[in-house]
């Protein structure tokens, strides 16, 4: 029976109980060894989560202005729905994201952005309180460097292949792809395991040896 009533509890669920390390475990415990964006992919802020599904965005360098500033990127903007993430990889000569950006996707109900690249508009992002993770900030714009070819495709990032609608979960420690064809049972795992390594730390803390803890739980 599952842990929660609907998607936006799963989420909620997922951002109040669940850590990346714990649910990275399951992951390799089901046979996905390879779930984490690579580690240069930060929050703007340590203490941000985000939880939702991936609305996938692939873009190139341009090298000049175009015929079509930006390419489909409005486009992908204003189709974001509620609890979508927006995640975008293959341009890297410029800013991916930023307070506009941002104000138009907060508009639609979406959950952050996970950029495999750099922000800017630094403080107004922030002022937004909306999860963004990127590889850092850089001013340079975007409108003569960079072209949305495409959205709701699959993208490559570092490891990871993602699909459009699988589930992104981010904190401090990093971002992880779940394949949405096993999210549920990932999920529900994860958080059984979180659990239990709660009992391990207070076992731990009340003088049990790690050697102990590891043969009586099967946690470490």
């Amino acid at each position: 029976m599952k842990s929660w009533n609907n998607e936006e509890d799963m989420f909620s669920l997922m951002k109040e109980k669940l850590y990346t390390p714990v649910v990275g475990d399951i992951l390799d415990v089901m046979g996905y060894t390879h779930q984490f964006l690579p580690q240069y992919i930060r929050p703007l802020k340590e203490h941000m989560k985000l939880a939702g599904k991936a609305c996938t965005v692939l873009e190139c360098d341009v090298f000049s202005p175009q015929k079509k500033p930006f390419g489909l990127l409005t486009e992908a903007l204003d189709q974001l729905e509620k609890n979508e993430i927006y995640i975008a990889t293959g341009a890297h000569n410029s800013a991916l994201w930023g307070e506009l950006l941002t104000a138009a996707a907060k508009m639609r109900g979406a959950s952050g952005a996970v950029l495999d690249g750099c922000h800017r508009d630094t403080p107004q992002v922030l002022a937004q309180d909306f999860p963004v993770f990127s590889q850092g900030c850089w001013a340079q714009d975007s409108s003569i460097r960079t072209y949305v070819l495409e959205f709701r495709c699959p993208v490559e990032i570092g490891q990871v292949t993602v699909m459009d609608g699988d589930i992104i979960f981010g904190d401090i420690d990093g971002v992880l792809v779940i394949p949405r064809q096993v999210h549920e049972e990932v999920i529900e795992k994860a958080l059984e395991k979180a659990a239990g390594e709660k009992r391990v730390r207070k076992a731990i803390e009340e003088g049990m040896s790690a050697t102990e803890a590891f043969a009586h739980f099967g946690i470490l």
